[in-house]
C-alpha cells in the first residue's frame, strides 16, 4: 500500500514511519526541513512539503492510497496555532481529495465535548472537523498524553518529578487523564489500515488506567525510587503555571501553556468503539508504560543523530539525559585514532589530567564505590570488560567505544567515543560524555562538576588527537590542519 505520513520528523510521525515501513508498506514522508530527517525514515521516500503552502502537496500525495495527518502548529509556537491549524487541514484535504488519495487517518486530542475544553483540544476537534468536510474518507483517533520517551507531555512530567522533590501545584494535578503507551497508540494508528469498518468512526484510544497529573507523577518518582511531595494551591492560572514550569522545565512557554490549559480539561476514553473495532487489543497500564519507557538502552545513537562535525563543542538535553560532546578532526587515520582511545585507561592513565582522575577515583572508594581499580589488559578491550571505574558496554571495531560508569554516582553515566571519516579528510573524534540524573542530587552533580568535565574531555581529545597524529608524516598532518 503506498501510503503518505505528514509530520514525519515528529515524535509521533517519525516512529509511525518507521513501523509501516517494517511492515512492507510503500512510505513517502512528507516534511517540511530535510535536515531533521534520521534513521527512522530509512527506506521511505523524502518529500518537502508545507500544509501552509498548497501548491506543495501537489507532488506529495501522487500515486497515495491513505494519507496520515500528524501535523500541529503548537509547536511552531505561534499564539494563532488554531487559525493555523484549520487552514492547513484544508489544504491537506482538498489536496488529498484532489489526487484520488482513498482515505485520511488522523490522530487527534482526547477531551470531551463541552464549554471547558481548552483552545488546544478544541483545535484538534476542529482539525477533523475541516478534514471530515473537505477530504476523503477519514478515521480519527482521539488520544490524550503518550507516554514515551520524548512525547512532550510524558517529558514534563520528567522533568517536573526529577528536578523537584517538592511541588507546589494547582488544582489541575487531580484531573483525571488516560494515558497510553506509545507502542499501543502506533499500533492503533498501523491496524486501521486494515480495518475498514474505521473509516468515518471517532475512536478514542487510552490506557489500561484512569490516572491523575498527580498519581502519574508519584508513579513515575516510584519507579525511579524517588521520594516526593505535591502540595495543592488555588492561586496558580494557566499563565502563572507556564511561566513556572518554564522556570523549571526547558519547554517554551508558547508550547507550555496551551497545554496546561489542556490539563484542566478531563481527558477519558467514553466511547467504546475501539474495543469494537480493534478486540484483541490490551492497551498496558501506566505504570507499565512507565516502565517501559525507562527500561530503554542507554545512550541511544538516535539522540546524536545528524550532529555536524562543527562547532568543537556541544551542549544538550535529550529525553532527561545529558550530553557533553567534543570533538576534533586529526589527520590520523580511523585506525590509529582507535588504537589510543582502546588505550586508555588502567596504568595509561587518561592522556590529561590524571590527578583529577586519581582524585575522582579516591573520592569513589571514599563512598564505598570501586575506584580506580588499575586492571585492564594489554592486549586491548573487548566488550564486558571492567577496568578503573569502567565497564565495556560496546565496541563496534572502526566505529566506537561505549564504557559504562561503575562509580558511585546519583544516576547513571557513559563515556562515549566515536570515529567517523571527516568530509574533507582526516578522522573526526568524537566524545561523549553521558548522564542520567537522579532527582535533583543528580542534577546538581551534573552541573557542579561540569566546569571540570568540560577542561577535562576538552583536553583529553586534544590529547587523543596529538598522539594518533604522531605516527604520520609532518605534510600529512600539516594538511589536515
Amino acid at each position: 500500500m503506498k501510503i503518505l505520513v505528514s509530520g514525519a520528523t515528529g515524535y509521533i510521525g517519525s516512529k509511525l514511519v518507521e513501523r509501516l515501513v517494517a511492515s512492507g508498506h510503500e512510505i513517502t514522508c512528507m516534511v517540511r526541513d530535510v535536515a531533521r530527517v534520521t534513521s527512522a525514515h530509512q527506506g521511505a521516500r523524502i518529500v518537502i512539503a508545507d500544509c501552509l503552502q498548497p501548491q506543495s502537496l501537489t507532488c506529495a500525495m501522487e500515486g497515495i492510497d491513505v494519507a496520515y495527518y500528524l501535523v500541529h502548529s503548537m509547536s511552531a509556537g505561534s499564539s494563532d496555532f488554531r487559525q493555523r491549524d484549520v487552514h492547513a487541514a484544508r489544504n491537506f484535504a482538498v489536496a488529498a481529495r484532489e489526487a484520488g488519495v482513498r482515505r485520511i487517518i488522523y490522530l487527534g486530542g482526547l477531551a470531551s465535548e463541552n464549554s471547558h475544553v481548552s483552545a488546544h483540544l478544541r483545535s484538534r476537534h476542529e482539525t477533523g472537523e475541516v478534514l471530515r468536510e473537505f477530504g476523503p474518507a477519514m478515521t480519527e483517533f482521539r488520544a490524550g498524553i503518550i507516554v514515551g520517551n520524548g512525547s512532550v507531555s510524558f517529558e514534563l512530567v520528567r522533568y517536573l518529578t526529577e528536578r523537584l522533590p517538592v511541588m507546589i501545584c494547582p488544582g489541575w494535578v487531580v484531573t483525571a487523564t488516560q494515558p497510553i503507551a506509545i507502542d499501543d497508540a502506533l499500533d492503533y494508528l498501523a491496524a486501521a489500515l486494515d480495518c475498514p469498518e474505521s473509516i468515518g468512526k471517532v475512536v478514542e484510544i487510552g490506557g489500561a488506567t484512569v490516572e491523575t497529573y498527580r498519581s502519574m507523577m508519584l508513579k513515575y518518582a516510584q519507579a525511579r525510587g524517588l521520594r516526593r511531595y505535591l502540595l495543592r494551591v488555588p492561586v496558580l492560572t494557566p499563565r502563572l503555571s507556564s511561566y513556572w514550569l518554564r522556570l523549571v522545565t526547558p519547554i517554551p512557554t508558547s508550547i507550555s501553556r496551551p497545554l496546561v490549559e489542556g490539563l484542566r480539561t478531563e481527558v477519558v476514553c467514553r466511547s467504546s468503539q475501539a474495543s469494537q473495532l480493534f478486540p484483541t487489543f490490551r492497551p498496558v497500564s501506566y505504570p507499565d508504560a512507565v516502565a517501559k519507557t525507562l527500561a530503554r538502552t542507554l545512550p541511544d545513537e538516535t539522540l546524536t543523530e545528524n550532529l555536524p562535525s562543527h562547532p568543537t563543542h556541544i551542549a544538550m538535553r535529550r529525553e532527561g539525559i545529558l550530553c557533553d560532546i567534543r570533538q576534533k578532526v586529526t589527520p590520523a587515520s580511523i585506525g590509529d585514532v582507535l588504537a589510543v582511545i582502546t588505550e586508555l585507561g588502567g596504568s595509561n592513565g587518561y592522556l590529561y589530567g590524571n590527578v583529577l582522575w586519581r582524585v575522582r577515583g579516591w573520592m569513589d572508594r571514599m563512598l564505598g564505590g570501586v575506584g580506580l581499580r588499575h586492571s585492564r589488559k594489554d592486549a586491548g578491550l573487548s566488550r564486558g570488560d571492567h577496568f578503573d571505574f569502567w565497564c565495556v558496554q560496546d565496541l563496534v571495531p572502526g566505529e566506537r567505544l561505549l564504557l559504562r560508569a561503575e562509580m558511585k554516582v546519583p544516576g547513571c553515566a557513559w563515556l562515549e567515543f566515536h570515529v567517523l571519516p571527516h568530509p574533507v579528510g582526516g578522522t573526526l573524534v568524537r566524545c561523549c560524555a553521558w548522564f542520567e540524573p537522579r532527582g535533583l542530587l543528580g542534577e546538581l552533580y551534573w552541573w557542579i562538576l561540569y566546569p571540570i568535565h568540560v577542561m577535562i574531555f576538552r583536553g583529553m581529545v586534544e590529547a587523543i588527537c596529538k598522539k594518533a597524529s604522531h605516527k604520520l608524516p609532518i605534510d600529512a598532518a600539516l594538511a589536515v590542519r
